[in-house]
Protein backbone atom coordinates (compact mmCIF):
# COMPACT_ATOMS: atom_id res chain seq x y z
CA UNK A 1 0.00 0.00 0.00
CA UNK A 2 1.30 3.63 -0.95
CA UNK A 3 0.30 6.43 1.55
CA UNK A 4 -0.52 9.63 0.12
CA UNK A 5 -1.62 12.48 1.36
CA UNK A 6 -5.47 14.21 1.54
CA UNK A 7 -6.10 17.98 1.14
CA UNK A 8 -9.08 19.63 1.53
CA UNK A 9 -10.02 22.91 -0.57
CA UNK A 10 -7.41 25.45 0.76
CA UNK A 11 -4.67 22.72 -0.24
CA UNK A 12 -4.70 21.69 3.64
CA UNK A 13 -3.29 18.28 4.75
CA UNK A 14 -5.63 17.06 6.61
CA UNK A 15 -5.02 13.35 6.67
CA UNK A 16 -3.23 10.55 4.23
CA UNK A 17 -5.12 7.25 2.02
CA UNK A 18 -3.73 4.18 1.01
CA UNK A 19 -3.49 3.44 -2.38
CA UNK A 20 -3.08 -0.49 -3.70
CA UNK A 21 0.46 -1.17 -5.26
CA UNK A 22 -1.94 -3.05 -8.25
CA UNK A 23 -3.47 0.63 -9.35
CA UNK A 24 -0.87 3.31 -8.49
CA UNK A 25 2.40 1.14 -7.77
CA UNK A 26 2.24 -0.21 -11.81
CA UNK A 27 5.39 0.32 -14.26
CA UNK A 28 5.55 2.86 -16.74
CA UNK A 29 3.90 1.39 -20.16
CA UNK A 30 5.08 3.74 -23.08
CA UNK A 31 4.33 1.09 -25.65
CA UNK A 32 0.90 0.23 -24.10
CA UNK A 33 0.46 4.24 -23.76
CA UNK A 34 1.14 4.51 -27.77
CA UNK A 35 -1.50 2.16 -28.38
CA UNK A 36 -4.41 3.23 -26.44
CA UNK A 37 -3.29 6.85 -27.84
CA UNK A 38 -3.25 5.82 -31.64
CA UNK A 39 -6.57 3.98 -30.98
CA UNK A 40 -8.49 6.91 -28.92
CA UNK A 41 -7.65 9.55 -32.09
CA UNK A 42 -8.92 6.43 -34.33
CA UNK A 43 -11.86 6.14 -32.63
CA UNK A 44 -12.68 10.07 -32.86
CA UNK A 45 -12.30 10.30 -36.95
CA UNK A 46 -15.50 11.06 -38.82
CA UNK A 47 -14.48 8.76 -41.60
CA UNK A 48 -17.08 10.47 -43.88
CA UNK A 49 -14.26 12.09 -46.47
CA UNK A 50 -15.42 10.67 -50.15
CA UNK A 51 -13.84 11.79 -53.67
CA UNK A 52 -15.37 10.93 -56.84
CA UNK A 53 -14.26 8.05 -59.19
CA UNK A 54 -15.10 7.34 -62.85
CA UNK A 55 -18.19 5.95 -62.56
CA UNK A 56 -19.13 8.72 -60.64
CA UNK A 57 -17.93 12.47 -61.82
CA UNK A 58 -20.82 13.87 -63.79
CA UNK A 59 -19.13 14.14 -67.18
CA UNK A 60 -20.34 13.18 -70.64
CA UNK A 61 -19.43 9.76 -71.85
CA UNK A 62 -18.58 10.69 -75.37
CA UNK A 63 -15.15 9.58 -77.20
CA UNK A 64 -13.13 12.81 -76.98
CA UNK A 65 -12.01 12.02 -80.80
CA UNK A 66 -11.55 9.32 -83.19
CA UNK A 67 -9.53 6.42 -82.95
CA UNK A 68 -7.58 7.46 -85.42
CA UNK A 69 -6.49 10.16 -88.50
CA UNK A 70 -6.22 12.59 -85.76
CA UNK A 71 -2.58 12.89 -84.63
CA UNK A 72 -3.26 12.66 -80.59
CA UNK A 73 -3.19 10.04 -78.65
CA UNK A 74 -6.29 7.97 -78.78
CA UNK A 75 -8.79 8.55 -75.69
CA UNK A 76 -12.10 7.45 -74.50
CA UNK A 77 -13.98 9.82 -72.71
CA UNK A 78 -13.34 12.57 -70.51
CA UNK A 79 -14.42 10.98 -66.94
CA UNK A 80 -10.96 9.28 -67.19
CA UNK A 81 -8.62 10.07 -64.10
CA UNK A 82 -5.70 12.06 -66.40
CA UNK A 83 -8.20 14.24 -67.33
CA UNK A 84 -9.09 17.70 -65.27
CA UNK A 85 -12.29 16.90 -64.04
CA UNK A 86 -12.51 13.40 -64.15
CA UNK A 87 -12.73 10.55 -61.55
CA UNK A 88 -10.02 10.64 -58.95
CA UNK A 89 -8.13 7.25 -58.80
CA UNK A 90 -7.99 5.37 -55.45
CA UNK A 91 -9.19 8.28 -53.76
CA UNK A 92 -10.64 8.13 -49.84
CA UNK A 93 -13.90 6.73 -48.93
CA UNK A 94 -16.60 6.72 -46.11
CA UNK A 95 -15.55 4.21 -44.11
CA UNK A 96 -15.08 3.28 -39.88
CA UNK A 97 -11.74 3.85 -38.43
CA UNK A 98 -12.57 2.38 -35.03
CA UNK A 99 -11.22 -0.35 -33.45
CA UNK A 100 -10.81 -1.75 -29.52
CA UNK A 101 -8.12 -3.33 -27.86
CA UNK A 102 -8.36 -6.00 -25.09
CA UNK A 103 -9.34 -4.98 -22.24
CA UNK A 104 -6.65 -5.89 -20.21
CA UNK A 105 -4.14 -4.20 -21.88
CA UNK A 106 -6.46 -1.00 -21.53
CA UNK A 107 -6.93 -1.11 -17.72
CA UNK A 108 -2.94 -1.98 -17.41
CA UNK A 109 -2.59 1.46 -19.53
CA UNK A 110 -4.27 3.40 -17.39
CA UNK A 111 -3.20 1.43 -14.06
CA UNK A 112 0.55 2.62 -15.43
CA UNK A 113 -0.97 6.38 -16.81
CA UNK A 114 -2.24 6.69 -12.80
CA UNK A 115 0.75 5.34 -11.32
CA UNK A 116 3.28 7.51 -13.71
CA UNK A 117 1.37 10.77 -12.21
CA UNK A 118 1.83 9.76 -8.72
CA UNK A 119 5.55 8.78 -9.15
CA UNK A 120 5.58 12.38 -11.13
CA UNK A 121 4.12 14.49 -7.87
CA UNK A 122 0.92 15.28 -10.83
CA UNK A 123 -1.67 14.03 -8.58
CA UNK A 124 -3.89 15.16 -5.92
CA UNK A 125 -6.26 13.65 -4.02
CA UNK A 126 -8.62 15.90 -2.14
CA UNK A 127 -11.43 15.19 0.25
CA UNK A 128 -13.95 16.42 -1.85
CA UNK A 129 -14.42 19.22 -4.19
CA UNK A 130 -18.04 21.42 -3.37
CA UNK A 131 -18.97 24.52 -5.07
CA UNK A 132 -21.61 26.82 -3.35
CA UNK A 133 -22.56 27.91 -7.15
CA UNK A 134 -21.88 26.52 -10.32
CA UNK A 135 -19.13 29.69 -10.63
CA UNK A 136 -15.77 29.36 -12.71
CA UNK A 137 -14.27 31.89 -10.03
CA UNK A 138 -15.00 29.37 -7.44
CA UNK A 139 -13.40 26.44 -8.87
CA UNK A 140 -10.21 29.05 -10.21
CA UNK A 141 -9.90 29.88 -6.15
CA UNK A 142 -9.47 25.96 -5.63
CA UNK A 143 -7.03 26.15 -8.38
CA UNK A 144 -4.93 28.13 -7.64
CA UNK A 145 -4.81 27.03 -4.10
CA UNK A 146 -2.23 24.10 -5.39
CA UNK A 147 -0.98 26.47 -8.10
CA UNK A 148 -2.76 25.02 -10.60
CA UNK A 149 -3.96 28.23 -12.00
CA UNK A 150 -2.38 27.66 -15.33
CA UNK A 151 -1.86 24.19 -15.43
CA UNK A 152 -3.80 21.31 -17.76
CA UNK A 153 -5.60 19.69 -15.10
CA UNK A 154 -8.38 16.43 -15.21
CA UNK A 155 -10.52 16.35 -12.48
CA UNK A 156 -11.84 13.00 -11.67
CA UNK A 157 -15.12 12.93 -9.24
CA UNK A 158 -17.37 9.42 -8.23
CA UNK A 159 -20.49 10.44 -10.53
CA UNK A 160 -21.70 12.71 -12.90
CA UNK A 161 -21.66 16.71 -10.75
CA UNK A 162 -23.28 19.30 -13.05
CA UNK A 163 -22.21 22.10 -10.80
CA UNK A 164 -19.02 21.32 -10.77
CA UNK A 165 -18.77 20.59 -14.82
CA UNK A 166 -20.67 24.14 -15.52
CA UNK A 167 -18.05 25.94 -13.28
CA UNK A 168 -15.46 24.33 -15.65
CA UNK A 169 -16.90 24.76 -18.61
CA UNK A 170 -15.15 28.59 -19.28
CA UNK A 171 -11.48 26.84 -18.40
CA UNK A 172 -10.07 25.99 -21.39
CA UNK A 173 -7.02 23.66 -19.40
CA UNK A 174 -9.38 21.99 -17.01
CA UNK A 175 -11.67 18.84 -17.97
CA UNK A 176 -14.00 17.14 -15.28
CA UNK A 177 -14.43 13.58 -15.90
CA UNK A 178 -16.27 10.57 -13.83
CA UNK A 179 -13.69 8.26 -12.49
CA UNK A 180 -14.91 5.53 -14.18
CA UNK A 181 -14.32 7.11 -17.38
CA UNK A 182 -11.06 8.01 -17.26
CA UNK A 183 -8.86 7.26 -20.52
CA UNK A 184 -4.98 7.01 -21.26
CA UNK A 185 -5.40 10.00 -23.75
CA UNK A 186 -6.77 12.44 -21.24
CA UNK A 187 -4.96 11.59 -18.72
CA UNK A 188 -1.61 11.71 -20.89
CA UNK A 189 -3.14 15.35 -22.22
CA UNK A 190 -3.49 17.10 -18.70
CA UNK A 191 -0.56 17.94 -16.81
CA UNK A 192 -2.35 16.96 -13.49
CA UNK A 193 -4.86 14.59 -12.25
CA UNK A 194 -7.22 15.74 -9.18
CA UNK A 195 -9.36 13.00 -7.69
CA UNK A 196 -11.71 13.05 -4.86
CA UNK A 197 -11.28 10.47 -2.10
CA UNK A 198 -14.61 9.10 -3.26
CA UNK A 199 -13.55 8.68 -6.68
CA UNK A 200 -10.63 5.96 -5.77
CA UNK A 201 -13.58 2.81 -5.14
CA UNK A 202 -14.97 3.82 -8.39
CA UNK A 203 -11.36 3.62 -10.20
CA UNK A 204 -10.51 0.14 -8.58
CA UNK A 205 -13.75 -1.18 -9.18
CA UNK A 206 -13.10 -0.02 -12.84
CA UNK A 207 -9.05 -0.69 -13.78
CA UNK A 208 -8.31 -3.43 -11.18
CA UNK A 209 -10.62 -6.76 -12.81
Amino acid sequence: MIQVPVYNQKAEKIGEIELKDELFGVEKRPDLFYTCVVMHLANGRQGTHSTKRRGEVNRSGRKVWPQKGTGHARQGDRKATHWVGGGRPFGPKPRDYSYKIPKKMRRLAIRSVLSTKLKENSLYILDKIELSQPKTKELINILNNFGLKEAKVLIGIPQKDETLKRAAMNLENVKTMVASCLNVYDLLKYDYLVLTVDAIPVIEEAFLK
